[in-house]
């Protein structure tokens, strides 16, 4: 008798392959260029090597993203992961730009030393599984849906109502944020992804987010509102040599820095992993947790060795997942190789960066809303009916992870180096939440979190 494959494990057609995992670029490439933007820019790099940054980062998240889906040796989750720059490391990595003593080989010494780091504090970080009862992960998993949510509903309106104006140095307001016409576009995609749902079957019903955004873009092109500029100047090829702006420098205050963020991102990432097991009904162990967060270290360390930045595991594309319902890690390995073909071969690169932000805010609102649905579904096997205390933690652990997003400005008075834990609802929530369910009901064990996987991956094709 053949053993059944896991459909984490399922390989699929290529074809399938390729346009699924295209739809997997698309709904985290504005996320993973956004940095590489807004570094450049603090270092006040000229355009040619803010360009060459882009291709360096995609060619590492194609990197990365292959050794966190295929798994190498003991790196690697081998669940369907999509790893891009974190935006946990952007203050301190602004701060260090501001630094005459620092720059960009300051920044690049900081980032290898947090990915040794990292390797090193995983075996303690992957016992943390046991503190994760679907009380907590169904709380952190609703919590990283609120927080997306936010950027879903900017990318609609047009992008952050402030963006960087490069001619003056200094943040403007946008002046096509909220605009009329960003409005109806985004709707529509809205609107034909919820249609092409209900309607389309098999692979079509699958792929109907990558439809829906190649919709948006035709009627944006059709409208005369996509900007191609570049693309004839992009060379076809670039290589992305290692340690391109000289040998990284090592400054203690720098690497301190940095090695928080990468504590901040392994938490992070342990909820993210945790949902993508409720979501594809397959348990992981302490063991493959510990791959996973081995592979965010040694992607990081890869990331400053070939001028880039500190890599994580993607929340955004966690929604895919649970909208498609397609679970395979391939389709995930396939957006590997696209990447790796946009870091290499610039021209495709700027052909997706010219696809309109309000287009992928009409595919982000459906994305990140099913993460927040996601968290909900596990916290309806929480047992918040006969356990009064678990009520305690939703409440506070959801109020204090929103502090960021209603209240930036909340903890401008404390010192500077806590920024990187208190700027961010996710870790905030996942603090409260495992003290709180510390106070309220002890140590679990680690296979609680899983005891409700299958019956929440079979909720989720439906």
């Amino acid at each position: 008798m053949q053993a059944t494959i896991h459909p984490v494990d399922e390989k699929l057609p290529s074809g399938k392959l390729f346009a699924l995992g295209m739809q997997h670029v698309l709904v985290m490439y504005a996320g993973a260029i956004a940095v590489p933007l807004i570094i450049g820019g603090a270092l006040h790099l000229p355009k040619d090597q803010i360009a060459f940054l882009i291709n360096a980062d995609l060619f590492c998240c194609g990197l990365v993203t292959l050794i966190q889906s295929l798994g190498i040796w003991k790196f690697g989750i081998r669940m369907p992961v999509m790893m891009g720059v974190t935006f946990a490391a952007v203050g301190p990595m602004v701060a260090m730009a501001g630094n005459p003593d620092l720059g960009i080989l300051g920044i690049y010494g900081a980032v290898i030393a947090a990915g040794l780091f990292g390797l090193l504090i995983t075996p303690f970080m992957s016992r943390a599984v046991r503190y994760f009862p679907p009380v907590v992960t169904g709380t952190i998993i609703t919590v990283i849906g609120i927080s997306l949510m936010r950027v879903g509903i900017n990318w609609a309106a047009g992008g952050q109502a402030m963006i960087f104006d490069a001619a003056t140095k200094a943040m403007v307001p946008n002046p096509q944020y909220g605009a009329p016409e960003n409005l109806a576009i985004a709707f529509i995609v809205l609107a034909s992804i919820m249609l092409m749902t209900k309607y389309l079957k098999g692979f079509l019903g699958n792929i109907s987010v990558l439809l829906g955004m190649v919709l948006g873009f035709l009627i944006s092109l059709a409208a005369g509102r996509v900007n191609l500029d570049g693309i004839g100047a992009a060379g076809w090829f670039a290589l992305i040599t290692p340690f391109h702006f000289g040998v990284p420098t090592f400054d203690l205050g720098a690497i301190v820095a940095m090695c928080l963020v990468m504590i901040v991102t392994m938490v992070e990432s342990t909820g993210m992993f945790l949902a993508l097991s409720d979501l594809t009904g397959k348990k992981i162990s302490q063991q493959e947790l510990a791959n996973g967060l081995r592979a965010d270290s040694i992607g990081t360390v890869i990331g400053g060795v070939f001028n880039t930045f500190p890599y994580t595991s993607f929340s955004q594309n966690i929604g895919l997942v649970g909208v498609t319902g397609v679970r395979s890690r391939f389709v995930c390995a396939a957006a590997g190789m696209i990447l790796l073909a946009f870091g290499l071969f610039p021209k495709m690169a700027h052909l997706a960066a010219s696809i309109p932000v309000y287009v992928l805010g009409g595919a982000g609102i459906v994305m990140f809303g099913m993460v927040i649905a996601t968290g909900i579904r596990i916290l309806g096997n929480a047992d918040l009916n006969g356990n009064r205390n678990n009520l305690f933690i939703v409440a506070i652990s959801v109020g204090v992870g929103m502090i960021p997003l209603v209240a930036p400005k909340f903890f401008q008075q404390l010192p500077h180096w806590l920024s990187s834990i208190v700027d961010s609802g996710i870790l905030l929530a996942t603090i409260a939440a495992v003290l709180l369910n510390l106070f309220f009901n002890g140590e679990g064990r680690a296979a609680d979190i899983h005891k409700n996987a299958l019956a929440a991956a079979h909720a989720s094709e439906h």
